[in-house]
């Protein structure tokens, strides 16, 4: 049964780390050492995008929440966010959650994740408690993220997550290969690729097209069952649901997706009633606001371990249901985070649960001797094309955030310049590193930024009206009051055009005062050239990283303007921070 409203007030959580200390002060048993507790334990992580190695990541400074999410988590940031999480601003713990003085906290304690590091403490986590006690589950966005993936299709991270030790995942970006190169890339993969939401459609089931369960269309094996310390644990596979609607249909045409909220009550239930576990967990791509949703409405789920929107939160969030209390959480992304799921499982029941998101501190961590010797070897083949610095940040290069990043700003830039147009428009992607000012930028930076399987740019022209229902569109999915009309990206990125927001307004309400770069108004039956990058219509010009790399290796002085976004109706709201 779910745990409890009086059960999670019990819940002992230690969401902080032992902070302040001066750099390289404190040592991994210091911050991995964790007291033994319950009977199982559940490893997390989720949005790696194929970082095999440390990174930069800065978290938002503006994440904002409407409606009934505005001031609750996952929309705090900065300041809000701490108080809100009792973590001291000046210690690893803030660096790792929040924007806080990033440049100066990412001096003084370095890069966070990278397969090496989080092998070794996987291994320590996982002994620390005894063989078959323990699952590694991985929330997808494994496959993607970096140019090497790009290049192998995500096979060079089914070899990273056979040696981490991976049990089951389920997956997004990995759609975009597509099926040949997803089908092959699971037939190598030793863990359990999980995800009740993909049915076939009707003519591919007409045709006799390839599934788990021919009679019901399911496309994948939806859950699994595994003994954990003496216990039947179900593990439930959640797909993100709008995969033929945010990149091309043309890669998945047989499959369709969804929440399917009603069929996965339908699992649950036989889960609980037929094969009588004592436990199930919710392996989830939705994003954190549709997983809040989601466990009010389905019963029978103890915790969530949600992933797609990068939301790092310290603490799972209680969401009371007809039946119970589920617990929703989400990991972070880029490897940065690994998350502690310990549960004390009775018959039929979970008891109790604790809970960590450890943020995983390369500079503590030694670096597991096979998985970098695999990280060397299958990077060696394609590193000496990308290592060559081709420029310098002139800034802190950054993407998160719902409205711009100065990334982004750059690859508008990239666009305007190359391309010759009035305007650019960039996805508003959450994956892609942070680079540091002054750090030298390789092709490697580049493809970490722009690393798709549909990277062709493309000039169009544009009404200035139908500009506004573009900007329209995509702020309705972000800022839409139902979670289940989100998407979980970011705001499209502009180039050569400032705006007003006012995210709380109704859809078709939220964007105004539209100015080009001249302070002359955007005209909206007038005709505008754009340029632009991944988009779901087949495209045919130059790749994305190529116009990027191009740009910068021209020497043109970068645009320091501001990103010309004007933000209406939001003070006081916490998940917008004073931080830039």
């Amino acid at each position: 049964m779910p745990i409890r409203r009086r059960e999670f007030l019990t819940l002992a959580g230690a969401a902080t780390l032992a902070g302040g200390l001066p750099r390289l002060a404190r040592s991994a048993d210091s911050v991995y050492d964790l007291e033994r507790f319950g009977n199982a334990r559940i490893l997390h992580i989720t949005d790696t995008h194929a970082q095999l190695k440390p990174v930069f990541f800065r978290e938002p400074s503006v994440n904002l929440g409407v409606g009934s999410m505005q001031g609750n988590p996952p929309h705090l940031v900065g300041k809000a966010f701490l108080d809100r999480f009792g973590i001291r601003p000046d210690s690893a713990d803030a660096y790792a959650f929040t924007c806080i003085e990033f440049e100066k906290a990412a001096q003084r304690f370095g890069k966070l994740g990278g397969f090496a590091h989080l092998k070794t403490l996987v291994d320590r986590l996982r002994s620390d408690v005894g063989a078959g006690r323990s699952l590694l589950l991985d929330g997808g966005d494994l496959w993607q993220g970096t140019g090497l993936a790009n290049v192998m299709k995500g096979a060079d991270m089914v070899d990273a997550s056979n040696l981490l030790g991976i049990d089951a995942m389920t997956g997004h970006w990995e759609f975009t290969y597509g099926e040949k190169a997803l089908r092959s890339n699971l037939e190598r993969f030793k863990g359990e690729f999980l995800a009740q939401n993909v049915f076939l459609t009707e003519e591919a089931a007409f045709n006799d097209a390839k599934a788990f369960d021919p009679a019901s269309g399911r496309v994948f094996k939806p859950s699994t069952i595994k003994e954990i310390g003496g216990r039947r644990v179900a593990v439930i596979g959640q797909a993100f649901p709008y995969v033929p609607i945010a990149h091309p249909k043309r890669f998945t045409p047989d499959w369709k997706f969804g929440i399917r909220d009603e069929e996965l009550q339908k699992l649950v239930d036989g889960l609980r009633n037929t094969d009588k576990v004592d436990a199930v967990i919710l392996l989830s791509h939705n994003g954190m606001d549709v997983d809040l949703k989601l466990a009010s409405r389905v019963t029978g789920i103890d915790v969530i371990l949600g992933g797609h929107t990068h939301d790092a939160v310290p603490q799972p969030i209680a969401v009371t249901n007809p039946g119970g209390v589920t617990l929703v959480t989400n990991a972070g992304s880029n490897g940065k985070f690994l998350a502690v799921l310990d549960l004390d499982i009775g018959k039929g029941k979970v008891a109790n649960v604790r809970y960590r998101l450890l943020p995983v501190f390369s500079e503590l961590l030694k670096p597991d001797p096979a998985m970098q010797g695999l990280i060397d070897k299958t990077r060696a083949p394609h590193a000496g094309d990308w290592v060559d610095k081709i420029a310098s940040a002139d800034r802190l290069l950054y993407r998160r955030g719902n409205f711009s990043g100065s990334m982004d700003q750059l690859i508008c830039d990239a666009l305007r310049s190359e391309l010759d147009t009035e305007i650019a428009l960039s996805p508003g992607f959450r994956w892609g590193t942070t680079a540091l000012a002054g750090q030298p930028l390789t092709m490697e930076d580049v493809l970490a930024q722009t690393a798709v399987t549909y990277p062709e740019t493309y000039v169009a022209t544009m009404t200035g009206s139908q500009i506004k229902d573009v900007l329209e569109d995509v702020c309705d999915n972000l800022f839409n009051t139902d979670p289940y009309y989100q998407q979980g990206g970011d705001m499209v990125r502009l180039g050569g055009l400032a705006y007003a927001c006012t995210p709380a307004e109704s859809v078709g309400k939220r964007i105004s005062e539209l100015t080009l770069d001249n302070g002359s108004p955007l005209q909206a039956a007038k005709s505008y050239k754009v340029a632009g990058w991944a988009s779901v219509n087949e495209q045919t010009g130059a790749p994305v990283w190529d116009v990027v790399a191009k740009h910068l290796k021209s020497g043109k002085p970068p645009n320091r303007s501001a990103p010309g976004v004007t933000l209406k109706g939001v003070e006081g709201n916490p998940g917008i921070s004073k931080q830039v």
